[in-house]
């Protein structure tokens, strides 16, 4: 019967990507209300799991894969904001097609039987472009964002009543048989409501009344807002929320941002998040008395165009999730935490009947925390008999380094350091967070795919492992480094890069002549004086032309300028290009942060004193002229494309392009951009994001200790690499043949060395002993604890699995005894059973996934008396078709 509900399942979702979906099918109305203790979902009590996943960061294709896995890895809800700027980039008129068709996205969350928390906002903050703002907002005359400000709160109002009535007219909201359940207004308004005094607090309230007023008939959340009104809920965001209380008795606890990871910025380290930090975490939350908890991210994705905010935040938005930035699983993470989650579900009879739980002391940094009632909780429409006699509880060692062994009603248990053991009958461990026996995948480059031959500037048929592939010369075309459009316009004095772009590009030129005298240059030769540009302040990039040369830049948020300067005798063109690498997204008034120059600019180093440069006459223009005349896009002859050679690879503002053919199969694809240096990519017309070649710093990466609080440069990676070479394209982005390849390069880089990658999890590694807990799986879907089987399965398993439609094609380790080492690493140890190997590999090869009981019985017996057993298993995932079929086996 499961089997058949799955295909039913994965056919909807299937389905709903070529035709109309509807929610009607999965859910009857329901209301949705709450108490002190959670959400009241059709009149009952629910501990939720959330999945923060942002419909803009993949594509409508990826979002029933996501939505699946989601499910399967135990989550009850998805999370996303609404992203403002995305659906009305121009005022007035919107946007809900392709990335940011918000119905399709709610209506697919419902039919898999998901219920959805639409975070409104309209500020969204995310990492995301201006905070998801649209730029035309800071245009608005006598606008102040998020305060007290009458023609924000008209803006705000409209856009927001837009959202909440297009879900109300596609019946989306529960009381309407949809999936929304609860929505959010506003966004961390509490971390910068004391920088507008009064009228911060004042715009709380106003923000609620306007929310409640709209009549969308589910609860409001406000995140971080100490202050909220009474009827709307105040919740959590942090590392850790289980100490977290509402401002009222009334509301419950509520964990709307859980951080299993962290951002990174151009020229970062790379930040992690172990696994059992954050099951540490989420157990903690429920144990004390929280209910509705959200992985941000559960699904990162990826900043595609130009919506990485920041500045300088990457295109990639991967968070060290669950679901990495390609929707594979990232593993152990996912496994685990499917586990906790199904460890947690076990416990919910007992944690919604109860009102708060029982504190025990069991150590000096080790307590219990017990959920028990014999009696029926007021409210609740769930019989007596469903309640009597329930009880879970939560064993937590919050000691950093030494495991405890405590004494929990008559029975002994023991505790890793900075864990939590979940006994859903009180008495036997069903999970412990720092037991982590799900799989760990590895995901290396199986597949790299050179798009054009190094030896060959024409045509040519290429083969890689036994795929074929047409690969065609890299053309060429600069761009200019001068005013090239008519639309420029020439006024005296430096403007505001914002104020003209209008965020239509990241590139603005200002350009003017500089007259250069005999007398100036024989005062520098005289002197030995070297002329300076000076400039006050600049974000986020600058860089310097004389006479349309390249003489230097500048990086950073706000930094001063000084840059020496060689001019010829007579008439000098002096260019600059400002540069935005992201909008900021974060803090009290954006609509003031502004890009580009601020302050004065000036020339020094004259025979009669410095030049003032603030008062010259300037002329603008808006972007590249291959951005106006469109260069990524199929077909077009506007551009004087010449073939590329290389002996003559140009260095600096240069746009290239190919053709190339995907790599077979279905696993995701990436471009690795490692060669080059900074620019952005389209391919068929999308563009993929900005890439840049920054290098993370050599120091801050070291062993990871999960034990202990968890801050984003504590288990950082990739020191002294580029933060990012890796460039998603979507699948459905590509067509089977023939697909065009366009980079606009502004640094130097060389094209011949960018490659197709295929992103894959093709080694796979286990390791499970006898005192890991036994696979929760067996419990199956119910709401009720099976006691009998909870004490009887004894038997941990390992359970190994391959990812889309590869199978396990061989065991490369496997040592049942004492084996030493980590993943890609193992190494038997003084105890070993002889037959590890074959029985791994009878169980295993061939097969999609199997299970392994960790026993003396599945090995013939007891290798090593008196030592406790580990299995540990090192396996790789090929895909059949790919390694020639059956021949593999």
């Amino acid at each position: 019967m499961a089997r058949r509900k799955g295909l039913v399942f994965f056919l909807c979702l299937y389905l709903s990507i070529h035709c109309e979906v509807t929610t009607a099918a999965f859910f009857k109305p329901f209301n949705v209300t709450y108490d002190h203790r959670a959400l009241i979902i059709d009149g009952k009590r629910r501990m939720l799991i959330s999945a923060g996943i942002h419909y803009p960061r993949a594509t409508p294709e990826m979002w029933p894969d996501l939505i699946a896995k989601s499910k399967e890895g135990g989550a009850d809800v998805i999370q996303t904001y609404v992203f403002w700027n995305g659906h009305e980039p121009v005022r007035g008129k919107y946007n809900f097609e392709g990335r940011y068709d918000l119905v399709k996205f709610v209506k697919l969350v419902g039919s898999s039987g998901l219920y959805l928390h639409l975070r409104v906002g309209p500020y969204v903050c995310a990492e995301w472009n201006f905070g998801g703002f649209p730029v035309w907002l800071r245009d608005i005359p006598g606008i102040v964002f998020r305060t007290n400000n009458a023609p924000f709160k008209e803006e705000m109002e409209r856009f927001v009543s837009k959202v909440v009535n297009l879900m109300r007219e596609e019946k989306l909201f529960s009381w309407q048989g949809g999936p929304i359940i609860m929505l959010q207004m506003e966004n961390e308004y509490g971390n910068i409501e004391h920088s507008f005094g009064k009228g911060g607090k004042e715009y709380v309230k106003w923000a609620a009344r306007m929310a409640l007023s709209l009549g969308a008939g589910v609860p409001w959340v406000m995140c971080k807002q100490p202050d909220a009104p009474d009827n709307i809920i105040d919740s959590c965001n942090a590392y850790y929320c289980d100490g977290f209380k509402p401002n009222s008795r009334d509301k419950p606890i509520l964990w709307t941002e859980d951080w299993d990871g962290w951002y990174t910025e151009w020229g970062g380290r790379l930040p992690h998040r172990p696994v059992e930090d954050l099951a540490f975490a989420v157990a903690r939350f429920f144990e004390r008395g929280g209910s509705f908890q959200n992985y941000y991210m559960y699904f990162g994705g990826t900043n595609f165009g130009r919506t990485s905010g920041g500045p300088f935040y990457i295109t990639s938005y991967d968070y060290d999730a669950p679901i990495d930035e390609y929707g594979l699983l990232s593993e152990p993470k996912w496994g685990h935490l499917k586990d906790l989650h199904a460890a947690i579900k076990l416990c919910e009879p007992a944690l919604v009947a109860s009102d708060s739980p029982i504190y025990i002391k069991l150590g000096p940094k080790q307590e219990a925390h017990v959920y028990h009632t014999d009696v029926q909780p007021n409210g609740l429409n769930l019989s007596l008999s469903e309640f009597r006699g329930r009880c879970s509880a939560f064993l937590a060692n919050i000691d950093e380094r030494k495991t405890a062994t405590v004494t929990f009603r008559g029975q002994k248990y023991t505790i890793p350091p900075w864990s939590v053991s979940i006994l859903p009958d009180c008495r036997n461990t069903a999970f412990n967070t720092a037991k982590v026996g799900a799989q760990t995948s590895v995901k290396p480059v199986e597949f790299d795919f050179p798009l054009v031959s190094n030896h060959f500037p024409v045509l040519q048929l290429m083969s890689h492992n036994g795929m074929s592939y047409i690969s065609k010369p890299w053309m060429t075309v600069n761009e200019p480094i001068r005013i090239w459009s008519t639309s420029n316009f020439t006024v005296q004095g430096i403007l505001e890069h914002l104020n003209v772009t209008k965020d239509q590009s990241d590139y603005l030129w200002y350009a003017t002549s500089i007259y250069i005298s005999a007398d100036d240059v024989f005062f520098w030769e005289k002197n030995n004086v070297h002329p300076k540009l000076i400039i006050d302040s600049i974000r986020d990039i600058l860089l310097v032309f004389v006479n349309g040369q390249l003489i230097g830049n500048a990086i950073g948020h706000w930094v001063k300028v000084a840059q020496t300067v060689q001019f010829s005798p007579g008439y000098n063109d002096l260019t600059l290009i400002t540069q935005t690498v992201g909008l900021q997204n974060y803090g009290a008034y954006l609509e003031k942060d502004g890009a580009g120059i601020r302050g004065e600019i000036k020339l020094t180093g004259f025979k009669d004193g410095d030049i003032d440069l603030s008062k010259s006459l300037w002329t603008y223009q808006v972007g590249l002229q291959g951005e106006f005349l469109k260069f990524y896009l199929e077909d077009n002859e506007k551009a004087e494309w010449a073939e590329l050679t290389h002996d003559a690879i140009p260095s600096t503002f240069t746009w290239y392009k190919t053709y190339f053919d995907p790599p077979a199969g279905s696993e995701p694809v990436a471009l690795d951009l490692a060669s080059m240096g900074k620019g952005q990519a389209w391919v068929n017309g999308h563009h993929i994001g900005r890439y840049w070649t920054l290098i993370a710093p050599k120091d801050g990466c070291k062993a990871c200790d999960y034990r202990g609080p968890y801050n984003s440069d504590k288990c950082a990676t990739n020191c002294g690499k580029p933060t990012q070479t890796w460039y998603h394209v979507p699948r459905s982005w590509l067509q089977a043949s023939h697909n065009l390849l366009v980079i606009f390069e502004e640094v130097g880089g060389n094209p011949f060395d960018i490659s197709v990658k295929l992103r894959s999890a093709r080694t796979i590694c286990a390791k499970v002993s006898e005192s890991h807990y036994p696979s929760l799986s067996k419990f199956g879907d119910s709401d009720f604890i099976d006691q009998e089987l909870l004490k009887s399965n004894k038997t941990p398993e390992m359970n190994l699995y391959c990812q889309g439609g590869d199978v396990i094609s061989s065991i490369t380790f496997a040592s049942y005894g004492n084996p030493q080492g980590s993943c890609q690493n193992f190494v038997r140890g003084s105890c070993h059973a002889p037959n590890s190997l074959s029985i791994v590999s009878q169980a295993c090869r061939g097969q999609k996934s199997c299970s392994l009981e960790i026993s003396d019985t599945l090995f013939g017996g007891d290798p090593c008396q008196g030592v406790v057993k580990t299995l540990a298993v090192e396996a790789t995932c090929s895909s059949p078709s790919r390694r020639g079929g059956s021949s593999l086996f």
